[in-house]
């Protein structure tokens, strides 16, 4: 019996196994020319699958020597266009040759390769896919029911993640180092799976780099050059969970239901992002909704009516745009990594289709830098309504945005109105973060509260004794703040800068006062700057307010009329009780200083920091008389 296989035979293992079950005895298997250059070209290139083909050639050659076929090597070998246009068949037309040529039946794994095979007139055996059990694999020997993950690599002993999320630690396997040779039959086995079972696919090869999903696990196959040691990484989950296990599934859930919109689930490698994202399918799904998956690679566990697609000919954006035609209520996208992904996912959600996307951020702050770095800021609250923050396999925190016009509450401004968008916990109500743009420059100024600090400040340690009352860990994190500060603003005055610590998101920084305009730039472009570098808001005052000032009597007469002036630390108010609720210009002696309106207690509030207060503040010490007229 004459056999000739193709190269996707060779790879997946299968002519070796049927000699040795008995089903071809006294074969002699023909091996083109073509199949070795083939394997030697994907080995070459660093590709798996290449060196899976190269030692099934070898298990052929050792089984020839025990008598228990024949092989033979025939044909010409191809010429380097004809390999590197083996997806276009070149190679393929090649093996069939060789099978016409020497009167042999044709061995494929591949459907379109059978049927070419069957219309130039071949005897042809097609080896379907295999079904049913199968026996464990070799790399399933280092899991046990605890175990979330598996390292190997040569020369080191083996090592795995054990325990739950919020529980996991690295431990030894073993003493004994893994070798190369061990590594190569647990990677062979491991593409064989792929190729030959049902729930089993190479999800990703390039040079170096071999992903597979078997199931519910992910392995990752690394070789030379790509890394310097042959490495495999395997991962799986280890608990079955809903989303009503999760703490705040009420409210993830009333999102999801509510209306379509734009989910951002956040959080750093390993803290359960997918897996929460899984359940947000799956629960959409049970409730009616069409609901769909992009990922690179699949490896999300949802049930079989939730179609999965991955890159369509590399690119999401072609994936997208397939998708888009099967008009889906929400598609789930794991995970956003590329520009590519993030235009994306904007791009669709704008269309109207709701999106739950999957991110690699440490924190809110992050997640909205590597959003803002990629899509445009006028986009954001219409992409995104929510994001959750993912840790140690819980919804942490869960973030609304809302977009608006006015005047930021974070940072000076002079009173212009901008659009910011505000981002609000979602459980306390309190706005924790303001987006908005300064001068063609994006800021992410954190906010202490719910309220504006200047409605609301947090009490400052003003002295060393009160800033020992401060716990001990929170003041070493403070300091490490207060460096970073101090190098960032010290590039704008070469007197000493005080930094004064009022949360952990809210700082006063005291410069001498000449360099006050310098360091808050035009528009607070350098102080903007600064904030989004150390993610601390700023509060920079002249080195005269350092030590508050001798107020006046807050009854003192200005003039006349009634007029009195009090000043706290962030405000000045000038007091005028029979002006109350009017629009009135203020005066200096004859000169026009500005127009405001008096509020319904009387006063004029001004920001002590503001020019106009300043000015005040001189025309008072130098006695001047001020005066009001209506408008």
């Amino acid at each position: 019996m004459k056999l000739v296989p193709d190269t996707s035979v060779i790879i997946d293992g299968r002519i070796t196994s049927l000699i040795k079950k008995g089903e071809y005895p006294d074969a002699e298997i023909i091996i083109p020319e073509a199949v070795v250059a083939e394997l030697e070209s994907q080995a070459n290139q660093g590709r798996e699958i290449g060196f899976s083909g190269l030692a099934e050639l070898q298990q052929l050659c050792r089984m020839a020597t025990e008598k228990m076929c024949t092989i033979r090597f025939v044909g010409a070998r191809p010429s380097f266009d004809q390999v590197r246009l083996a997806a276009g068949g070149e190679i393929d037309a090649m093996i069939r040759a060789v099978a016409i040529e020497n009167e042999a039946i044709f061995l494929t794994s591949d459907r379109v390769q059978s049927e070419v095979a069957r219309a130039k007139g071949l005897e042809v055996q097609y080896l379907r896919p295999e079904l049913g059990e199968f026996s464990p694999l070799g790399i399933d020997q280092f899991f046990d029911e605890h175990t979330l993950a598996v390292y190997l690599k040569e020369h080191v002993p083996p090592y795995a993640k054990r325990g739950s999320i919020q529980d996991a630690r690295l431990v030894r396997i073993r003493e004994q180092p893994s070798s190369e040779y061990e590594l190569v039959g647990l990677a062979q086995e491991i593409l064989e799976r792929a190729k030959r079972s049902s729930d089993g696919f190479i999800e990703h090869e390039s040079r170096g780099i071999t992903v597979v999903q078997i199931g519910s696990m992910r392995i990752a196959i690394a070789r030379c050059p790509f890394v310097d040691g042959m490495e495999i990484t395997a991962v799986r989950p280890v608990v079955d969970i809903s989303l009503e296990d999760y703490a705040r599934a009420d409210a993830i859930k009333q999102r999801l239901t509510g209306r379509k919109v734009g989910i951002l689930l956040a959080g750093k490698p390993g803290a359960g992002k997918t897996t929460l994202a899984q359940n947000c399918a799956t629960f959409l799904s049970n409730s009616g909704i069409i609901t769909k998956t992009m990922e690179t690679p699949r490896d999300m566990q949802v049930p079989d009516r939730i179609s999965q697609y991955t890159a369509l000919d590399g690119r999401m954006e072609a994936t997208a745009e397939m998708v888009m035609l099967l008009r889906p209520d929400y598609v789930v996208y794991d995970e956003l990594r590329r520009t590519e992904d993030f235009r994306v996912f904007a791009d669709m959600r704008l269309a109207g289709v709701g999106m739950i996307g999957v991110l690699h951020a440490e924190n809110i702050h992050a997640a909205l830098l590597r959003f803002l770095n990629r899509v445009d800021f006028g986009t954001l609250s219409r992409v995104i309504d929510t994001i959750v923050i993912v840790e140690e396999g819980e919804a942490h925190r869960i973030y609304d945005l809302e977009f608006g016009l006015r005047i930021p509450e974070s940072i000076p401004s002079d009173g212009v109105v901008m659009p910011v968008v505000t981002v609000t916990d979602a459980e306390t109500g309190e706005a924790a973060l303001e987006v908005f743009r300064y001068d063609g420059e994006m800021v992410i100024m954190p906010l202490s509260g719910s309220a504006a600090p200047a409605e609301r400040p947090a009490p400052a340690p003003e002295s060393p004794a009160e800033r020992a009352e401060c716990p001990a860990d929170e003041r070493n994190g403070w300091r490490h703040v207060e460096r970073d500060l101090q190098r960032e603003i010290g590039r704008y005055t070469d007197g000493p800068v005080e930094v004064r610590m009022l949360s952990e998101t809210k700082a006063v920084v005291y410069i001498d006062d000449k360099d006050v305009p310098a360091a808050i730039g035009k528009g607070g472009k350098n102080v903007a700057s600064i904030v989004n570098r150390v993610g601390v808001g700023i509060d920079i005052r002249p080195r005269s307010e350092s030590t508050p000032p001798t107020p006046h009597p807050a009854e003192e007469e200005m003039n006349e009329g009634g007029i009195r002036i009090r000043t706290d630390r962030k405000h000045l108010a000038i007091i005028v009780p029979d002006q109350s609720g009017r629009i009135v210009d203020v005066f200096a002696g004859k000169e026009y200083l500005f127009t405001a309106t008096v509020n319904e207690s009387g006063e004029i509030h001004l920001a002590r920091n503001s020019t106009i207060a300043q000015e005040m503040q001189k025309r008072y010490t130098n006695g001047e008389v001020i005066r009001m007229r209506p408008v």
